[in-house]
């Protein structure tokens, strides 16, 4: 077979496995070697919802997508042009989303009777998938790597659990990766405790990379060129690490110790984990025993004078509601990050959604209105976390950022900013030897003055009661109409200090595609495959929605029609509906716990320009 080197602008690799295969290891070191050498990637890992799900069953199937390119890469792909298949269950799960022209690695060393079994194959696996047509590479690495690791003393279980680091030397001669990366990983990794692996992975490593160099049942390698990019230190980074960076970004420019009371969850628990790591940064972090003790120790630290954080996913937001109505009673900072998940109880844990947006809007008693923002990519977590910060300290209100499990492990490369170029967090604090009314307020903004303990002369009480002005609890029906339009119009006027909403495209036509979070990828991808093919059609999309931006009518009425995009039954557009409603609105849904496809949203794109 004539071996071709070709060269090619983007590639999508899906490594698939169980659970304890390391495909997600794989998939990350992948992903990192690529971001430096100098490739726009985006990454989408796809974990497994049950715990411990049994072997071999596609239930239990981990798998990691990467999205490599010498081009701008917005989303992880819709379909991809390698799998690595480390098991029957893996190749059954995935083959829904290989293009035609895919390379399938597969370990012949597991399609063994019973592992086919366990997936729910019979005999040719291959054929009762229907990819016959696709490059099927058939390797038995669990057998090469016992055989590359013969001497190296390790009981079978540990030399198994290398057999990742051996189809990533595969796919490293594939893509034409530099190893390098890798070997400093080990050492980082090993080298204090556990020295005598460094030398035994890196030997598998190199002996993958040989034996697809050497076999002729590879007939292409690719090269993916290093992007042209801005100039500037970037690193790869995910959404739940962007989220904690930029929080504490927020905690320098505001001169206040950041403070972050939470209770682990999927898939948020990545942003307590992070924080912790930053005590020398004056970072403090406590593992509540449950939702409703995380959030109250936050407010707690909001009225102490920290910049308070609690962090959550959907059914932690249901838990600590009561406590958001307690924070804005009683008009503290706080920041709460909802990394949404499938629902409605527990639901998939492990899959992305935004069926969360419902809920941060109305899910409060009384009448209970708070920011709420959205990220719209890994990497622009960090831009987000920040600005809600801002947004909570110097607004005097509880902020909700929605985020998603698809931005929270996902990663992108992130050009890292400098300091400097990010605005001075400038709280409310009641000024030395002035009088002060703890719900007294500026007459612009609606917004109280900022009382910690300590302060002379300025001791009041704080609590779920109505107050009057004067902190004095009130029950009297004309203070309590007053004191809930002032809370109200405090979350109105921060539409006078957040960005217009920007159009992508014609600034007027037929149609608007719309959408918010972490579908933007997605969308503008799709919007722009459109527009290549000779169709004019425009994209916006939101990251403030309670409240709106101020444009956001003016926007609309250039538009004969707004195609609203989510992953949920229709909850933005129903808030447009409210707000906006002389508009002509269409919605486009999806609800199945995995991000858009490029290609559905172009056919949606396409069937609403008609």
């Amino acid at each position: 077979m004539q071996h071709k080197v070709i060269d090619t602008k983007d590639v999508v690799i899906r490594f698939a496995g169980d659970s304890g295969d390391g495909m997600q290891l794989t998939g990350s070191l992948f992903a990192d070697m690529s971001a430096i050498f100098g490739n726009e990637l985006s990454t989408f890992p796809d974990y497994p919802a049950e715990i411990r799900a049994p072997h071999g069953t596609v239930s239990g199937v981990s798998g990691f997508q990467v999205h490599i390119g010498s081009c701008h890469v917005a989303t992880p792909g819709d379909f991809c042009d390698m799998l690595v298949a480390m098991n029957p269950a893996a190749l059954k799960a995935n083959a829904q989303w290989l293009k035609r022209t895919a390379m399938v690695l597969i370990d012949s060393d597991t399609f063994d009777e019973e592992g086919l079994k366990r997936a729910g194959l019979k005999s040719d696996p291959i054929g009762e998938l229907y990819i016959e047509d696709r490059t099927i590479i058939i390797a038995p690495i669990t057998t090469l790597t016992e055989e590359s690791l013969k001497d190296s003393g390790f009981d079978k279980k540990t030399v198994h659990k290398c057999k990742n680091m051996f189809t990533l030397g595969m796919a490293c001669y594939i893509y034409n990766r530099p190893m390098e990366y890798v070997f400093k990983y080990l050492e980082r990794k090993f080298g204090k405790k556990h020295p005598e692996l460094i030398e035994p992975n890196k030997k598998v490593l190199k002996d993958g990379y040989n034996y697809a160099a050497n076999i002729q049942a590879i007939p292409n390698t690719y090269n993916i060129e290093p992007a042209h990019q801005p100039k500037g230190l970037y690193r790869n980074i995910t959404g739940n690490q962007a989220t904690a960076w930029g929080l504490l970004a927020a905690s320098e420019k505001s001169g206040l110790p950041l403070f972050c009371g939470s209770y682990p969850i999927t898939p948020a628990t990545g942003i307590l984990e992070e924080l912790a790591l930053h005590k020398s940064l004056g970072a403090k972090t406590l593992q509540a025993e449950d939702e409703i003790a995380g959030i109250c120790t936050a407010i707690g630290a909001a009225f102490s004078g920290s910049l308070a954080v609690t962090t959550t996913s959907g059914p932690g937001l249901s838990l600590k509601s009561e406590a958001l109505g307690l924070a804005v009673m009683t008009e503290l900072p706080l920041v709460v990050v909802d990394v949404q998940r499938a629902g409605p109880s527990t639901g998939i844990p492990t899959k992305t959604e935004q069926t969360d947006l419902n809920q941060a809007l109305y899910g409060r008693n009384g009448e209970c209105p708070m920011v709420v923002m959205a990220a719209h990519s890994p990497a622009g977590c960090f831009d987000s976390a920040f600005n809600a910060a801002k947004i909570a300290l110097e607004h005097m209100t509880p902020v909700l950022l929605l985020t998603e499990g698809f931005l929270g492990n996902g990663s992108e490369p992130w050009l890292i900013p400098s300091m400097k170029d990010y605005p001075k967090i400038v709280p409310p604090f009641v000024q030395p030897n002035t009088p002060y009314k703890p719900f007294e307020r500026d007459p612009e903004t609606f917004v109280r003055k900022w009382a910690v303990p300590g302060m002379a002369g300025c001791e009041h009480r704080v609590g779920g009661l109505e107050k009057n002005h004067e902190g004095v609890l009130s029950s009297d029906p004309l203070n309590h109409a007053m004191m809930v339009r002032e809370r109200e119009m405090k979350i109105e006027k921060v539409a006078d200090f957040i960005p217009g909403l920007e159009v992508n495209g014609p600034e007027s036509g037929k149609l608007l595609v719309v959408g918010w979070g972490g579908t933007f990828g997605h969308l503008l991808s799709a919007v722009q495959e459109v527009r290549n093919s000779g169709t004019s059609v425009s994209f916006a999309h939101f990251d403030y929605i309670m409240p709106l931006p101020k444009n956001t009518e003016e926007v609309f009425s250039r538009f004969e029609r707004i195609l609203v995009c989510e992953l949920n039954s229709g909850h933005f557009v129903n808030w447009l509906r409210g707000k906006l409603p002389q508009f002509s609105y269409r919605q486009f849904n999806k609800v199945q716990g995995q991000p858009f496809l490029v290609q559905e949203i172009v056919a949606a794109i396409n069937d609403n320009m008609l």
